[in-house]
């Protein structure tokens, strides 16, 4: 990815998170709770932006969202190239950012499991440090079969017995 595209997406992620909370004052963006400009993504010639948001609040709510930031997709695409200095402002694409969402869904599963684990009597462990389970059906070595596979240890020659 080259240097100018990775400027211009940062710079866009900046000034539409501003913008949005700032300056759209469309009722259908402002009853969400809380809306995130998570990434953009802008195609090889700049001229599109694929801008993903992260929105709290229900389905209808977020739907309502997307169509009130369609909507002011073109008024925010002026501005927002002015302020980044830009020659042509790309067009502005909003999609709702479902990484959030199936990150939260895959800590529910793991945490699904590990309570089945636990019902069963099976010991949960984690690398020393880590906060993430290990994966479903993985089985970690026993403590005393890592002792089998150490050297013994060699007597010391001097003795002061």
């Amino acid at each position: 990815m080259s240097q100018r595209k990775q400027r211009v997406e940062h710079g866009l992620r900046d000034v539409l998170t501003e913008m949005i909370t700032r300056e759209v004052k469309d009722p259908r963006v402002r009853a969400a709770t809380l809306i995130t400009v998570t990434k953009v993504e802008l195609n090889v010639d700049l001229s599109v932006a694929m801008v993903y948001v992260s929105i709290v609040g229900d389905d209808a709510t977020a739907d309502g969202v997307l169509a009130g930031l369609a909507k002011v997709a073109g008024y925010l695409r002026g501005p927002v190239g002015r302020k980044l200095n830009l020659q042509h402002a790309p067009e502005l694409r909003f999609q709702a950012d479902a990484s959030i969402d199936m990150s939260e869904k895959l800590a529910a599963i793991i945490r699904d499991d590990e309570e089945r684990a636990r019902a069963v009597g099976r010991e949960i462990s984690r690398p020393p440090g880590s906060s993430v389970a290990p994966l479903r059906g993985a089985t970690t070595p026993a403590p005393a079969a890592a002792a089998v596979d150490a050297p013994a240890a060699e007597p010391d020659e001097e003795d002061p017995a």
